[in-house]
């Protein structure tokens, strides 16, 4: 009996892989940087499935260019911004994710970074390698205190929460914003409460997002919604690069609306080296790395190939975004 047929975007961790190379026939895009949308049209013809990463954008064209035998779309991130869903939904196409694995770890380094922002880490480490450091100073490099500061959580799904659980250890008075929850909602054992944003903004000490990506969300921190923010406030974003529009970003910090920043993602992915946000000593980036931990990455491609497989052996998803396409 023939395997099914499978185009997968990138190499992912090992465990996974395996799952995918002994079930399917797999075709592997090995090198570093993702294929091209051109390359994506060509692999994906005549396959039964596509695993696929945040990096690639699958639409209808490649819906359709991968033909009537086209079973699933494994996406292997929680978000699927970069899959057109009504599109898989409408040709009856299954699109899974990885929700949930990746929580802990994403708050993990969305805390490390407000940790390291408020500190001037990054900032004091460079000090050190240029040959600033000449003496001890009363002056030198003074931080923020993050105990006993208000932590302002835009987005409170999985990760939110789970960072204000860890705030709460830092005795922060927790505040959150999310349409899903009306203002003054609290919610006790993480206590935290629900405001407007205006109000967020306006009082919190630190604001980190956690939001999905949308026509909602897509520069919800313009410079609008920049200047409403504390001259001494931190803006944290391990969401999605485009939540924050890079030039009122830029403008906020280099003219001192806001004190400081660090993104773990960034609009465009990788950021270009001529960005002006590099020549910023108050502007912290990261690689996208919120989720890359050994454990995190590794149950991330197993649910990923958990997904794929099924969705060729046509069961339903273990995971599961369009879940229309199951009532249809």
């Amino acid at each position: 009996m023939n395997k099914p047929k499978v185009f997968v975007t990138r190499l992912i961790p090992e465990k996974g892989l395996r799952m995918v190379q002994a079930f399917c026939q797999a075709d592997v895009w090995s090198e570093v940087l993702p294929p091209s949308q051109d390359v994506i049209l060509e692999r994906v013809r005549g396959v039964d499935g596509v695993l696929s990463l945040l990096t690639d954008r699958v639409d209808g064209e490649v819906m359709d260019s991968a033909g009537p035998n086209l079973k699933v779309i494994s996406n292997h991130a929680v978000g699927v911004d970069n899959v057109d869903l009504a599109a898989a939904t409408l040709r009856g196409i299954p699109v899974g994710n990885t929700p949930g694995i990746l929580t802990e770890t994403t708050a993990d380094f969305a805390f490390a970074l407000l940790l390291a922002v408020a500190r001037r880490v990054a900032e004091s480490e460079r000090f050190v390698r240029t040959g600033k450091w000449v003496t001890w100073g009363p002056s030198l490099l003074l931080g923020q205190d993050i105990a006993g500061a208000t932590l302002g959580i835009v987005g409170f799904g999985r990760i939110g929460q789970a960072l204000a659980r860890r705030a709460r250890g830092f005795d922060m008075r927790i505040l959150f914003y999310d349409p899903q929850f009306p203002p003054g909602i609290r919610v006790q054992k993480l206590g935290a409460r629900s405001v407007k944003l205006d109000t967020l903004l306006a009082e919190a000490d630190f604001v980190s997002i956690h939001t999905p990506l949308n026509e909602a969300t897509h520069h919800l921190f313009d410079q609008t919604t920049l200047r409403k923010m504390k001259p001494r406030a931190l803006l944290v974003n391990t969401a999605r690069g485009p939540v924050v529009d890079p030039q009122a970003l830029y403008l906020a910090l280099k003219e001192g609306w806001i004190a400081g920043a660090a993104l773990d993602v960034t609009e465009p992915e990788p950021i270009p080296l001529d960005s002006p946000l590099l020549e910023l000593e108050n502007c912290l980036i990261t690689p996208h790395i919120a989720s890359a931990s050994v454990a995190t990455r590794e149950k991330m491609a197993t649910m990923a190939a958990e997904n794929l497989i099924a969705g060729l052996k046509g069961e339903r998803l273990p995971n599961c975004v369009n879940l229309e396409v199951y009532r249809r």
